[in-house]
């Protein structure tokens, strides 16, 4: 019997079709099927090393990134991680810029992978010049052979999501699909795959998960960009105080706030019940599919996407003492 090798010629052709897991548990009380889209099996254990590696390869093709380049980008940590993957694969450097609420797991991951990191305040207006947005463009115009990235408007983002997840989406649930539920951010996720689903089948809903202290949810519902929406918040990973082009409302059925507290704490429930080992936004995720039970019939395949794993959180989330203080325990 004669055996023939299988590999990958580098990591980055290793993302992608990861698994979808049936939740047993955790979701008993809504007598309908919710599965997982389960995106910490990529390497770089999170749903942006889709992303990361499409708007590379597309900014290459476009002539905007030459060889020897730098890419930079504004992060909460994991579109960096992609980006990071890439770049070693494909001979880039890398610099990110994050805020100083994100987790010092997700800052010491990007300098593992050989980034420069610049923390920037979170509690500051987009616009305003210390904002992690106004340094990320602001570098990308000072520095030579760079190319700034900018997820929220770079229409790469959704097109990852449409050309992969969405079909995986749809061939592992066979087209049984009823409901996709997933947290927002730059929109990239929820905008290509809801396309793609909707093209599918038009009787398929989609709903956004958002934080309290982000606009999305107000300016999906009443088009007013409500600055009094707008106040700190824990929660990483979905949400936004600006909107970026790359959410497509018009795919989106509908949103849900989720508040800090049930974030952290259905992180938790997540591992407990379901020995599901994952990030902010999946304790988020969980909550706005519970919070979204009114809409399921017994009949339904409602699939979550969780977007990260937990061990960048364990500072947080999986701190006992860091729950105490911040009254969640």
């Amino acid at each position: 019997m004669q055996l023939t090798m299988s590999y990958f010629n580098n990591l980055t052709e290793s993302i992608g079709n990861t698994p979808m897991v049936k939740l047993n548990n955790i979701t008993k009380e809504l007598h309908c099927n919710v599965w997982a889209k389960y995106e910490t099996f990529n390497p770089g254990n999170s749903v942006k090393d889709r992303i990361g590696l499409k708007m590379v390869l597309d900014a290459e093709k476009e002539g905007y990134l030459k060889p020897g380049g730098t890419i930079i980008e504004g992060t909460s940590g994991n579109t960096g991680t992609g980006l990071a993957i890439a770049a070693i694969a494909r001979g880039y450097k890398c610099i990110f810029v994050t805020t100083d609420k994100q987790s010092a797991e997700k800052i010491n991951v990007l300098k593992a992978y050989g980034a420069e990191v610049v923390v920037c305040p979170t509690n500051v207006e987009p616009e305003d010049e210390r904002s992690y947005y106004s340094v990320a463009k602001r570098l990308g115009d000072e520095i030579e052979n760079s190319w700034y990235v900018n997820q929220y408007d770079n229409p790469s983002n959704p097109k990852a999501h449409y050309d992969t997840t969405g079909p995986e989406i749809w061939e592992q649930t066979e087209g049984k699909i009823a409901h996709f539920v997933v947290g927002v951010g730059t929109g990239g996720t929820i905008s290509g795959v809801g396309k793609f689903l909707k093209e599918k089948n038009p009787e398929i809903k989609i709903w956004g998960v958002d934080s309290y202290g982000s606009v999305l949810k107000k300016f999906h519902e009443t088009g007013e960009f409500d600055k009094s929406e707008i106040y700190p918040y824990v929660t990483e990973g979905i949400g936004e105080d600006m909107i970026p082009e790359n959410i497509n409302f018009d795919i989106i059925d509908g949103f849900t706030k989720v508040t800090d507290k049930d974030a952290a704490i259905f992180c938790r429930e997540l591992l407990k019940k379901e020995g599901m080992f994952l990030g902010n936004s999946a304790g988020a995720a969980i909550k706005g599919v519970l919070q979204l039970r009114e809409n399921f019939k017994p009949e339904d395949l409602v699939v979550v996407l969780f977007h990260d794993h937990g061990s960048r959180y364990l500072k947080k989330i999986y701190n006992d003492d860091w729950m105490s203080k911040m009254g969640y325990m």
